[in-house]
């Protein structure tokens, strides 16, 4: 399945059927048998489609006309910004985006360039937030280059509830930035991995919105 441009993402669909059918089921008898017994449920079951059909929502997005802004390839919240060491790129910079349950999860490319690399590693399930998730962690990851040849990185983790991580984009591939490529089903993060000597245009704890929050100028 490749990534859409609908209000509620296609991979959403059996979930929110499943969900949909179940409180259709429970209400259906509430009513019939006039029963609170099940109404109680059934009422729980409706929290549940809202859920659902908020998790996977796919709402449009603007990047900034700027071209040289790099940006946010999650909503979320970033928890890290500093020094880190990639195995693609070396030494470098980091910037760590935590996606809570309640956030879009659909992953866009926070740059216009060509995949030149993807890679993709079985882990463990901490929690997203917690220092160990961006090394051991089940993740997959990208690397694009840009036109100018400058190269980044950017890496789908999974977290403590995710268990899927959906990515679309192959080697060779032409991404435009905040395009859609992705997506991971329940909490994670995303690591974008960056050249030395950026300035974050982000601080920790800082809300970010995948392809409009500019991360850093790339110049």
């Amino acid at each position: 399945m490749r990534p859409s441009n609908a209000l509620i993402t296609p991979e959403g669909y059996p979930f929110i059927a499943y969900s949909a059918g179940l409180f259709l089921f429970l209400a259906g008898g509430a009513v019939l048998l006039k029963s609170v017994a099940l109404a109680v449920p059934a009422a729980v079951t409706l929290l549940l489609v809202l859920f659902v059909i908020s998790f996977f929502r796919n709402p449009e997005r603007m990047p900034p006309a700027d071209t040289a802004l790099l940006v946010a390839p999650a909503d979320g919240t970033v928890v890290y910004v500093g020094p880190a060491t990639q195995e693609h790129l070396g030494a470098c910079q980091k910037i760590s985006i935590f996606m809570s349950v309640f956030n879009v999860h659909v992953n866009r490319a926070p740059i216009s360039g060509t995949v030149v690399d993807r890679f993709y590693k079985q882990g463990k399930f901490y929690d997203a937030r917690h220092a160990d998730a961006s090394c051991e962690n089940e993740q997959c990851g990208l690397v694009m280059e840009q036109d100018n040849g400058v190269r980044v990185a950017f890496v789908q983790i999974a977290g403590l509830i995710a268990r899927r991580i959906l990515c679309y984009a192959e080697v060779g591939d032409r991404l435009e930035r905040g395009q859609r490529y992705g997506m991971i089903r329940l909490g994670s993060r995303v690591d974008v991995y960056l050249p030395e000597g950026l300035e974050s245009l982000v601080t920790v704890g800082q809300t970010t919105v995948a392809g409009e929050t500019a991360l850093v100028r790339l110049g």
